[in-house]
């Protein structure tokens, strides 16, 4: 920052009491300077009149003190200041007062004169005692500063030492040998121990040991931290500096009173923040460790840590390099041994490596498909189909997987794989494509010859529920109401019956038409009119009134969309599942209410099954559900198939079931 300004430093000159105090001293013998009848003592009156002046030129002369203590306290400007005040103060009395205005005009003028070369000549002496003072200050801390310097020097060769000695090796027990050999000679002990932290933290092992006795290097050799002497410098992280061992007499330094250990210093080793062990200097005689020693021991201790955690970092890279060597010989041989064809190619698709299973899957041999490309094997669509696989693993978006994809063999057929496809990278750069598939040809074959059997014993069934229902319907629902009616009749038309036998003819009746209601609704059970000549809502509101008039369960059926008749096995296939999810709601849910909705897109049909009952937790796969024995939501799963839909289940305890069923149009 630059000097104040005047006007500040004006400011702060009169804050300060000695200003005001000037001022005073200034007034005051302006005051006696012209007050005649003020007089003073004899004594002073005889002495000023031996000197040979007056009593105002005394007054003059008294004026040098204000100017001279000014000096002292503001400098030139306040010796300036202070003198020019003075003189207005005195040269009115000596030009208009004085008896001899010459002679007081001429000792005026000298008291300004003098004045300011007096304050002028203390000020210099004055500031050239400081300018010595610090000069003497300077010179000393600069001495100082070369002992530091020595100091440092002497600090940073050690260190270096210490660094060049440590580098030297990546080997554990080398490069603690070589630090604790490093230790005895810069620090000039004859006692040196390094002990690390345990992996788990809780004990402390003696890693390296100089200067002490067999028996105590296996009294310390692993120690619990809790029971360690050094434990408190690794919980802590702070060192611990004893300069008188034999004042104690707690058990830890019972031990090195055995050893006849005087002085110790025990710092911790840190590495990136933690302590990963701790490095002890000792002497058998009473040491005291002064604060540059502590320092350097300290800085040791961290190059020390740092060259211990390399080389536990190079042992783990050669433990983690011999692990991957094993590893890598063993993906070899389940790779050339695995039941799955396994293959990687290029960006380009021609082959990079392919093992043994390759072979049966395309029918050429490994050597032949190293000359080939992917699309020697793949149509148009399969070209197709590996391309979009390619594009969604290259941009990151979602692919379901494994997928399904055909390839020509070396005979002309046709074979059915599932792949899993990833991508191959190198220096993060994308070079090619990994596929693991397996030959699910015959197991599509059977699975199609299964679901076209299922299909037509679905077909079968419900050609056949359909018999049924047109027989209930047109013979025994009808005998049954011929039945009722006759009974009717005999009831109210029988003269002459009795009471109880009249009775028992009314109440045959009444159970004659319970039976013909029972017929009845087995008979929309098994094939619902309503979903023949009207579609499928009317069908979804057929079963939702039938539930609520049955069960108890409010039931309702909401449509979203513009709702349209639908090909009559998918429609058949839709109902049949609510059917199913509406009865499990009434038998195992505990629900109160219940919800249908049918959603129509241009695309697809959804119909959601929602109940507000007690809910189960959802098993795994679907044949969990059949070995669980939810056979109902089983059958709804394969239904869904058949139609090429597929039906999805949400279901916690306590939270309800619902139940989604897709299928394309």
């Amino acid at each position: 920052m630059g000097k104040p300004l005047p006007v500040a430093r004006l400011l702060d000159a009169v804050r300060r009491p000695s200003f005001w105090l000037i001022s005073a001293v200034l007034v005051l013998l302006t005051v006696l300077h012209y007050r005649e009848e003020i007089g003073y003592p004899g004594f002073l009156s005889n002495a000023i009149s031996e000197i040979g002046i007056t009593r105002h030129s005394f007054e003059r002369i008294l004026y040098l003190a204000p100017i001279i203590w000014s000096g002292f306290l503001f400098g030139r400007v306040g010796i300036f200041v202070a003198s020019v005040v003075a003189l207005m103060c005195m040269l009115p009395r000596a030009v208009f007062f004085s008896e001899h205005p010459a002679d007081a005009t001429l000792e005026t003028l000298a008291v300004f004169i003098l004045g300011n070369v007096v304050a002028l000549s203390f000020r210099s002496l004055r500031s050239e005692r400081e300018r010595r003072t610090q000069l003497e200050v300077a010179e000393k801390q600069l001495q100082l500063q070369l002992q530091v310097i020595k100091e440092n020097e002497k600090r940073l060769a050690a260190l270096n030492q210490t660094a060049a000695i440590l580098s030297q090796s990546l080997d554990l027990g080398e490069v603690l040998n070589k630090a604790i050999d490093n230790v005895i000679n810069v620090m000039q002990t004859e006692i040196a121990l390094i002990s690390l932290v345990e992996e788990g933290g809780t004990e402390l092992k003696l890693a390296a040991h100089r200067g002490v006795s067999a028996k105590f290097v296996e009294a310390v050799s692993r120690v619990r931290l809790s029971e360690a002497f050094d434990g408190k410098v690794t919980e802590n992280g702070e060192l611990i500096l004893v300069e008188d061992a034999f004042k104690d007499s707690d058990p830890a330094r019972r031990a090195l009173k055995e050893e006849g250990i005087g002085s110790l210093l025990v710092v911790p080793m840190k590495s990136k923040g933690s302590v990963v062990g701790t490095l002890t200097v000792a002497s058998r005689s009473r040491r005291r460790f002064p604060k540059d020693d502590v320092e350097l021991l300290t800085a040791i201790a961290n190059q020390v840590a740092v060259a211990i955690e390399n080389a536990r970092l190079y042992e783990k890279e050669r433990l983690a390099t011999q692990r991957l060597a094993a590893s890598e010989r063993s993906y070899r041989g389940l790779f050339e041994n695995a039941h799955d064809a396994i293959w990687v190619h290029d960006l380009d698709g021609n082959y990079v490596v392919a093992n043994q299973a390759s072979e049966r899957v395309t029918g050429y041999s490994v050597d032949e498909l190293m000359n080939m490309n992917v699309k020697d094997f793949l149509s148009e669509d399969g070209l197709r189909l590996a391309r979009e696989v390619g594009q969604k693993l290259l941009a990151n978006e979602k692919l379901d997987q494994p997928y399904e994809q055909r390839v020509r063999r070396r005979d002309g057929t046709e074979a059915i794989l599932k792949v899993t496809t990833s991508l191959v990278t190198e220096n993060g750069k994308v070079t090619g494509f990994h596929h693991i598939a397996r030959d699910v040809t015959e197991e599509i074959r059977l699975r199609e010859n299964l679901d076209l059997y299922l299909s037509q014993v679905t077909k079968a069934q419900e050609e056949e529920r359909k018999r049924i229902a047109r027989e209930l319907h047109d013979d025994t629902i009808q005998a049954l109401v011929v039945l009722s009616r006759q009974l009717e009749d005999a009831a109210s038309s029988g003269k002459g019956l009795p009471e109880d036998k009249r009775l028992l003819l009314e109440n045959l009746r009444q159970q004659t038409t319970s039976i013909m209601d029972g017929v009845r609704r087995l008979t929309q059970d098994l094939r619902p009119s309503t979903l023949d000549r009207l579609g499928l809502l009317p069908g979804l509101e057929w079963l939702a009134n039938d539930m609520s008039r049955y069960s108890g369960i409010s039931t309702r059926v909401k449509v979203v969309g513009t709702s349209r008749r639908l090909p009559p096995d998918v429609e058949l296939t839709l109902f049949r599942i609510a059917q199913e999810g509406l009865r499990n709601v009434w038998r195992h849910s505990g629900a109160t209410e219940a919800e249908v909705t049918a959603e129509f897109t241009d695309k697809k049909v959804v119909v959601t099954i929602k109940d507000n009952g007690k809910g189960f937790s959802i098993p795994g796969t679907v044949g969990d559900l059949t070995r669980d024995g939810k056979l109902g939501l089983t059958g709804m799963h394969e239904r869904a198939r058949l139609v090429g839909g597929s039906l999805t289940i949400h279901s916690e305890p306590g939270k309800g079931t619902t139940i989604v069923v897709e299928v394309p149009v």
